[in-house]
């Protein structure tokens, strides 16, 4: 199914003629616009495979562009130009270049999963958007956003101790993505817990920072989900072509 939607045809891509007069016919101005047409060399006919081969992705080619996820979205609600059955429909044609246009955004979806339970199709799409973000990372179009780096953090503490602890995870966090720890939020947070947690338990979590626990016979354990890791990082850097250091 076509988007119709003039809002979401790009204007450098609509041209109109001033002055165009056919068969004594003057058909200047909005009488005359058309869509710029596209060389096959624009598209990436890979790309609805490549996003469908990345978790999430599975069921892309199940959107029958009803719009109902847009129409049900949190985001678009707020930001119209937060699109879903657009990207959607682009990724199946294999519009890359303007895919691109909206790298930014992307990633902004709040898994709120209100379009998964509107669509009819079980595409799924709130899988699919994040699916696409991480088919940017892969691909380089984007650097990874704060979400990804707070998911690798948290994954890593797992992974190393087989525990979380929420101190040590808040504090790799600011230091990867180089904000300070002396926020007024975070301050007002601490001073507010200072003031109604007993000083032994303030310790407890203080040295549990320094000195995180670890899960008693943990070491198969984190070899086993090492390699699982590995082996789908790798799985994923082979439907997108790369090799093991994320170059083509």
């Amino acid at each position: 199914m076509p988007i119709h939607e003039k809002s979401l045809i790009r204007p450098e891509n609509l041209v109109e003629h001033e002055h165009l007069v056919i068969e004594g016919v003057d058909v200047s101005g909005h009488w005359s616009t058309f869509i710029e047409g596209r060389s096959i060399t624009d598209y990436n006919e890979a790309m609805q495979e490549e996003i469908a081969a990345l978790p999430g992705g599975e069921n892309i080619h199940r959107c029958w562009q009803c719009g109902s996820c847009t129409n049900a979205c949190t985001v678009n609600a707020v930001n119209p130009e937060f699109n879903p059955r657009y990207w959607i429909y682009l990724i199946r044609l294999g519009m890359e270049e303007e895919l691109l246009r909206d790298k930014d955004i992307i990633w902004q979806c709040v898994s709120c999963n209100k379009c998964t339970y509107a669509c009819p199709r079980d595409v799924v799409p709130e899988a699919v958007m994040k699916a696409t973000a991480h088919w940017l990372e892969l691909k380089g179009h984007t650097p990874k956003s704060n979400s990804t780096i707070f998911d690798e953090g948290f994954a890593s503490q797992v992974i190393k101790t087989g525990k979380i602890e929420d101190g040590l995870v808040l504090r790799d966090y600011f230091k990867a993505t180089g904000q300070s720890l002396t926020q007024p939020w975070l301050v007002a947070m601490v001073t507010g817990l200072i003031k109604r947690f007993p000083v032994t338990y303030l310790m407890k979590l203080g040295i549990a920072t320094v000195f995180p626990d670890k899960t008693r016979k943990w070491s198969k354990s984190r070899a086993a989900i090492t390699e699982y890791v590995e082996e789908c990082e790798a799985a994923n850097r082979k439907a997108l072509g790369l090799d093991a250091k994320g170059t083509h």
